[in-house]
């Protein structure tokens, strides 16, 4: 049995079958405020990868340059293009 707190996180979420099992995970795990959070961190990797400005982003989302800016650096940092890539093609 793997202890690592994060680890079991990312083995739940692979076990779930579908979308409905990952949001009544999710919403069991986050509040409101941390699934939003979450929810823009993926707008913003999208709208990036889509080449939107991060100021455009920022008055777009309502969110201040900074957070965008931290989403961009992430983006730099582990390379989700693929899983962005794969999301726009389901939509």
């Amino acid at each position: 049995m793997n202890t690592d707190p994060y680890q079991s996180l990312l083995t739940h979420l692979a076990t779930c079958h579908d979308k409905s099992d990952i949001e009544v995970l999710l919403t069991a795990l986050l509040t409101e405020k941390e699934q939003h959070e979450i929810a823009n961190r993926i707008r913003i990797f999208d709208l990036l990868e889509r080449g939107v400005t991060q100021r455009d982003i920022s008055e777009q989302l309502g969110v201040g340059i900074a957070t965008v800016s931290r989403g961009a650096k992430a983006i730099q940092h582990h390379d989700v293009s693929a899983l962005l890539a794969t999301h726009r093609k389901g939509q």
